[in-house]
Protein backbone atom coordinates (compact mmCIF):
# COMPACT_ATOMS: atom_id res chain seq x y z
CA UNK A 1 0.00 0.00 0.00
CA UNK A 2 1.21 3.31 -0.98
CA UNK A 3 1.99 5.84 1.73
CA UNK A 4 -0.68 8.19 2.87
CA UNK A 5 -0.20 11.54 1.52
CA UNK A 6 -0.71 14.63 4.26
CA UNK A 7 0.17 18.33 5.34
CA UNK A 8 0.59 19.05 9.03
CA UNK A 9 -0.34 22.37 10.02
CA UNK A 10 1.44 22.47 14.03
CA UNK A 11 2.87 25.01 16.15
CA UNK A 12 5.78 23.62 17.77
CA UNK A 13 5.45 22.73 21.15
CA UNK A 14 7.28 20.31 22.58
CA UNK A 15 4.40 17.94 22.10
CA UNK A 16 4.80 18.98 18.52
CA UNK A 17 8.02 17.67 17.95
CA UNK A 18 7.19 14.32 18.98
CA UNK A 19 4.36 14.26 16.56
CA UNK A 20 6.55 15.38 13.89
CA UNK A 21 9.17 12.94 14.57
CA UNK A 22 6.49 10.12 14.06
CA UNK A 23 4.93 12.31 10.95
CA UNK A 24 8.70 11.88 9.45
CA UNK A 25 9.37 8.32 10.36
CA UNK A 26 6.12 6.38 10.38
CA UNK A 27 6.38 4.14 6.61
CA UNK A 28 2.74 4.53 6.35
CA UNK A 29 2.85 7.58 5.92
CA UNK A 30 4.08 10.42 3.66
CA UNK A 31 4.82 14.42 4.73
CA UNK A 32 4.12 16.51 2.33
CA UNK A 33 4.03 20.27 3.56
CA UNK A 34 4.26 21.58 7.12
CA UNK A 35 2.95 24.70 8.26
CA UNK A 36 3.19 26.92 11.19
CA UNK A 37 0.49 28.73 13.26
CA UNK A 38 1.02 31.23 16.25
CA UNK A 39 -0.88 29.03 19.16
CA UNK A 40 1.81 27.07 22.19
CA UNK A 41 4.16 30.13 21.19
CA UNK A 42 4.05 33.21 18.49
CA UNK A 43 4.45 32.25 15.02
CA UNK A 44 7.76 33.34 14.37
CA UNK A 45 8.63 31.08 17.38
CA UNK A 46 7.09 27.75 16.30
CA UNK A 47 7.92 28.48 12.82
CA UNK A 48 11.47 28.23 13.93
CA UNK A 49 11.27 25.80 15.56
CA UNK A 50 10.10 23.56 12.95
CA UNK A 51 12.83 24.58 10.49
CA UNK A 52 14.79 23.58 13.60
CA UNK A 53 13.01 20.29 14.14
CA UNK A 54 13.54 19.32 9.93
CA UNK A 55 16.98 21.00 9.96
CA UNK A 56 17.87 18.26 13.08
CA UNK A 57 16.26 15.32 11.16
CA UNK A 58 17.83 16.64 7.72
CA UNK A 59 14.51 16.30 5.83
CA UNK A 60 13.64 18.66 2.93
CA UNK A 61 10.15 19.01 3.37
CA UNK A 62 8.82 22.55 2.67
CA UNK A 63 7.50 24.97 5.33
CA UNK A 64 5.37 27.70 5.06
CA UNK A 65 4.86 29.98 7.86
CA UNK A 66 0.89 31.06 9.07
CA UNK A 67 -1.16 33.28 10.60
CA UNK A 68 0.15 35.20 13.23
CA UNK A 69 -2.90 35.73 15.18
CA UNK A 70 -6.25 34.40 15.81
CA UNK A 71 -8.76 35.75 13.09
CA UNK A 72 -10.71 38.63 15.45
CA UNK A 73 -8.77 37.66 18.98
CA UNK A 74 -5.40 38.36 20.79
CA UNK A 75 -3.32 35.60 21.14
CA UNK A 76 -3.22 34.15 24.08
CA UNK A 77 0.08 31.49 24.50
CA UNK A 78 1.18 28.37 26.23
CA UNK A 79 4.82 29.25 26.89
CA UNK A 80 3.87 28.11 30.76
CA UNK A 81 3.39 24.90 29.17
CA UNK A 82 6.42 25.03 26.82
CA UNK A 83 8.66 27.34 27.70
CA UNK A 84 9.54 31.02 26.40
CA UNK A 85 11.09 29.73 23.40
CA UNK A 86 8.07 26.70 22.76
CA UNK A 87 10.92 23.65 22.79
CA UNK A 88 13.12 24.38 26.46
CA UNK A 89 15.60 22.02 27.11
CA UNK A 90 18.08 21.53 24.17
CA UNK A 91 19.95 22.84 22.12
CA UNK A 92 19.57 23.13 18.22
CA UNK A 93 22.67 23.90 15.94
CA UNK A 94 22.51 27.13 13.81
CA UNK A 95 20.90 26.41 10.04
CA UNK A 96 20.19 28.40 7.11
CA UNK A 97 17.05 27.00 6.37
CA UNK A 98 13.85 29.11 5.15
CA UNK A 99 10.31 29.24 5.48
CA UNK A 100 8.69 29.57 2.07
CA UNK A 101 7.30 32.40 1.01
CA UNK A 102 3.43 31.50 0.62
CA UNK A 103 1.59 32.34 3.47
CA UNK A 104 0.47 28.88 5.14
CA UNK A 105 -2.80 28.83 3.81
CA UNK A 106 -1.51 29.50 0.21
CA UNK A 107 0.72 26.74 0.44
CA UNK A 108 -1.91 24.16 1.60
CA UNK A 109 -4.13 25.20 -1.37
CA UNK A 110 -1.28 24.78 -4.00
CA UNK A 111 -0.15 21.54 -2.47
CA UNK A 112 -3.31 20.08 -2.67
CA UNK A 113 -4.09 21.38 -6.15
CA UNK A 114 -0.85 20.10 -7.31
CA UNK A 115 -2.00 16.23 -5.76
CA UNK A 116 -3.49 13.71 -8.21
CA UNK A 117 -4.86 12.34 -5.37
CA UNK A 118 -6.59 13.89 -2.08
CA UNK A 119 -4.33 14.87 0.76
CA UNK A 120 -5.39 14.69 4.34
CA UNK A 121 -4.92 17.57 6.72
CA UNK A 122 -3.45 16.93 10.11
CA UNK A 123 -3.94 20.16 12.86
CA UNK A 124 -2.16 19.98 16.10
CA UNK A 125 -2.28 23.67 16.57
CA UNK A 126 -5.78 26.47 16.69
CA UNK A 127 -6.98 26.39 13.21
CA UNK A 128 -6.68 30.08 12.12
CA UNK A 129 -5.06 28.47 8.77
CA UNK A 130 -7.69 25.76 7.82
CA UNK A 131 -9.88 28.50 8.33
CA UNK A 132 -8.22 30.61 6.35
CA UNK A 133 -7.92 28.49 3.43
CA UNK A 134 -11.51 27.71 3.45
CA UNK A 135 -12.61 31.45 3.19
CA UNK A 136 -9.74 31.96 0.23
CA UNK A 137 -10.47 28.56 -1.67
CA UNK A 138 -13.82 27.06 -1.13
CA UNK A 139 -13.55 24.94 -3.68
CA UNK A 140 -10.65 23.08 -2.20
CA UNK A 141 -12.40 20.87 0.09
CA UNK A 142 -12.97 18.22 -2.56
CA UNK A 143 -9.33 17.66 -2.53
CA UNK A 144 -9.31 17.15 1.37
CA UNK A 145 -9.71 13.56 2.03
CA UNK A 146 -10.18 14.19 5.80
CA UNK A 147 -9.18 16.65 8.55
CA UNK A 148 -7.74 14.89 11.54
CA UNK A 149 -7.32 17.31 14.52
CA UNK A 150 -5.98 16.79 18.10
CA UNK A 151 -8.46 19.34 19.71
CA UNK A 152 -11.84 19.63 21.18
CA UNK A 153 -12.97 17.51 24.45
CA UNK A 154 -16.85 15.92 24.44
CA UNK A 155 -16.07 16.70 28.47
CA UNK A 156 -14.02 19.18 30.40
CA UNK A 157 -11.38 21.64 28.95
CA UNK A 158 -7.76 22.19 29.82
CA UNK A 159 -7.35 25.77 29.07
CA UNK A 160 -10.67 26.95 30.25
CA UNK A 161 -13.42 25.06 32.20
CA UNK A 162 -14.83 23.82 29.47
CA UNK A 163 -12.43 24.75 26.29
CA UNK A 164 -9.39 23.09 25.15
CA UNK A 165 -6.35 25.05 24.80
CA UNK A 166 -5.97 24.85 20.17
CA UNK A 167 -9.91 25.52 19.99
CA UNK A 168 -10.43 27.98 22.31
CA UNK A 169 -7.24 30.23 21.37
CA UNK A 170 -9.17 30.36 17.98
CA UNK A 171 -12.90 29.55 18.36
CA UNK A 172 -14.04 31.42 15.40
CA UNK A 173 -11.57 29.68 13.30
CA UNK A 174 -13.05 26.22 15.10
CA UNK A 175 -16.58 26.92 14.47
CA UNK A 176 -15.90 27.50 10.62
CA UNK A 177 -14.12 24.45 10.03
CA UNK A 178 -16.61 22.50 11.60
CA UNK A 179 -19.11 24.23 9.50
CA UNK A 180 -17.34 23.47 6.03
CA UNK A 181 -18.57 19.96 5.37
CA UNK A 182 -15.11 18.56 5.49
CA UNK A 183 -14.96 14.86 6.83
CA UNK A 184 -13.47 15.27 10.50
CA UNK A 185 -11.78 13.40 12.77
CA UNK A 186 -11.23 15.10 16.22
CA UNK A 187 -8.98 13.68 18.55
CA UNK A 188 -9.69 15.93 21.67
CA UNK A 189 -8.49 15.36 25.54
CA UNK A 190 -11.59 12.30 25.77
CA UNK A 191 -8.20 10.38 24.70
CA UNK A 192 -5.16 12.41 24.54
CA UNK A 193 -5.23 12.98 28.41
CA UNK A 194 -5.01 9.21 28.45
CA UNK A 195 -1.91 9.04 26.01
CA UNK A 196 0.76 8.65 28.04
CA UNK A 197 4.33 7.95 27.91
CA UNK A 198 5.55 6.22 31.15
CA UNK A 199 8.12 7.51 33.15
CA UNK A 200 10.13 4.35 32.34
CA UNK A 201 10.09 4.80 28.78
CA UNK A 202 10.82 8.18 29.10
CA UNK A 203 13.94 7.51 30.86
CA UNK A 204 14.94 4.77 27.98
CA UNK A 205 14.75 7.19 25.64
CA UNK A 206 17.81 8.98 26.80
CA UNK A 207 19.56 6.80 24.82
CA UNK A 208 17.47 5.18 22.32
CA UNK A 209 19.15 7.23 19.57
CA UNK A 210 19.80 11.25 18.81
CA UNK A 211 16.23 11.40 18.56
CA UNK A 212 15.46 10.03 22.19
CA UNK A 213 17.93 12.20 23.58
CA UNK A 214 16.55 15.07 22.09
CA UNK A 215 12.73 14.76 22.88
CA UNK A 216 14.15 13.25 26.52
CA UNK A 217 15.40 17.06 26.63
CA UNK A 218 12.71 18.82 25.64
CA UNK A 219 10.57 16.43 27.62
CA UNK A 220 12.71 17.50 30.94
CA UNK A 221 10.97 21.06 30.16
CA UNK A 222 7.58 20.04 29.50
CA UNK A 223 4.99 21.06 31.49
CA UNK A 224 1.72 18.33 30.35
CA UNK A 225 2.42 15.94 33.24
CA UNK A 226 5.99 14.94 34.57
CA UNK A 227 8.61 12.42 34.07
CA UNK A 228 8.05 11.14 37.62
CA UNK A 229 4.48 10.59 36.75
CA UNK A 230 3.90 10.26 33.15
CA UNK A 231 3.87 12.79 29.95
CA UNK A 232 0.46 13.32 28.11
CA UNK A 233 1.15 13.16 24.38
CA UNK A 234 -2.13 15.28 23.20
CA UNK A 235 -0.67 15.86 19.36
CA UNK A 236 1.10 12.47 18.81
CA UNK A 237 -2.47 10.81 19.07
CA UNK A 238 -3.40 12.77 15.14
CA UNK A 239 -0.49 11.11 14.09
CA UNK A 240 -1.41 7.80 15.84
CA UNK A 241 -4.75 7.87 14.42
CA UNK A 242 -3.39 7.73 10.81
CA UNK A 243 -1.31 4.77 11.09
CA UNK A 244 -3.22 3.10 13.40
CA UNK A 245 -7.34 4.29 13.54
CA UNK A 246 -7.91 0.78 15.36
CA UNK A 247 -6.73 2.14 18.56
CA UNK A 248 -9.52 4.67 19.11
CA UNK A 249 -13.27 4.47 19.68
CA UNK A 250 -15.32 6.94 17.70
CA UNK A 251 -18.69 8.30 17.56
CA UNK A 252 -20.45 10.15 14.68
CA UNK A 253 -21.79 13.09 16.46
CA UNK A 254 -22.56 16.76 16.05
CA UNK A 255 -20.14 18.88 16.88
CA UNK A 256 -20.47 23.03 17.20
CA UNK A 257 -18.02 25.40 18.58
CA UNK A 258 -19.27 28.12 20.94
CA UNK A 259 -17.79 31.69 20.14
CA UNK A 260 -20.22 33.92 22.22
CA UNK A 261 -19.62 32.55 25.36
CA UNK A 262 -18.14 35.23 28.59
CA UNK A 263 -16.83 31.53 30.06
CA UNK A 264 -17.27 29.07 27.60
CA UNK A 265 -15.97 29.94 24.25
CA UNK A 266 -14.19 27.79 22.42
CA UNK A 267 -16.45 25.05 24.25
CA UNK A 268 -16.27 22.05 21.58
CA UNK A 269 -20.37 21.69 21.85
CA UNK A 270 -19.97 17.32 21.40
CA UNK A 271 -23.79 16.05 20.82
CA UNK A 272 -23.54 12.90 22.23
CA UNK A 273 -27.15 11.80 22.28
CA UNK A 274 -28.14 13.49 19.52
CA UNK A 275 -30.62 16.27 21.65
CA UNK A 276 -29.77 19.31 18.83
CA UNK A 277 -31.35 17.20 15.95
CA UNK A 278 -28.57 18.35 13.71
CA UNK A 279 -26.45 16.05 11.91
CA UNK A 280 -23.38 14.70 12.37
CA UNK A 281 -20.48 16.57 11.30
CA UNK A 282 -17.44 14.19 13.14
CA UNK A 283 -15.86 11.15 13.94
CA UNK A 284 -15.35 11.79 17.74
CA UNK A 285 -12.65 9.66 19.56
CA UNK A 286 -13.68 9.03 22.91
CA UNK A 287 -11.49 6.00 23.96
CA UNK A 288 -8.20 5.08 23.36
CA UNK A 289 -5.97 1.73 23.56
CA UNK A 290 -3.51 3.36 25.92
CA UNK A 291 -0.81 0.11 26.09
CA UNK A 292 -0.87 -0.29 21.80
CA UNK A 293 -0.63 3.43 21.46
CA UNK A 294 2.55 2.86 24.10
CA UNK A 295 3.90 0.36 22.09
CA UNK A 296 3.44 1.91 18.84
CA UNK A 297 4.99 5.04 20.31
CA UNK A 298 7.83 2.84 20.99
CA UNK A 299 8.24 1.35 17.81
CA UNK A 300 8.06 4.55 15.52
CA UNK A 301 10.66 6.29 17.64
CA UNK A 302 12.91 3.04 17.02
CA UNK A 303 12.92 4.05 13.54
CA UNK A 304 14.50 8.08 13.79
CA UNK A 305 18.17 8.28 13.86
Amino acid sequence: MSPLPFILDTDPGIDDAVALAAAIFSPELELRLVTTVAGNVSVEKTTRNALQLLHFWQQDVPLAQGAATPLVRPLRDAAYVHGESGMEGYHFVAHDRLALEAPAFQAIYDCLTASEEPVTLVTIGPLTNIALLLTHYPDCISKIKRLVMMGGSAGRGNFTPNAEFNIAIDPEAAARVFRSGLEIVMCGLDVTNRAQLTPAYLAALATLNRTGAMLHALFSHYRSGSMATGLRMHDLCAIAFLVKPELFTLKSCFVAVETQGEYTAGTTVVDLDGRLDQPANAQVALDIDVPAFQAWVAQTLALAP
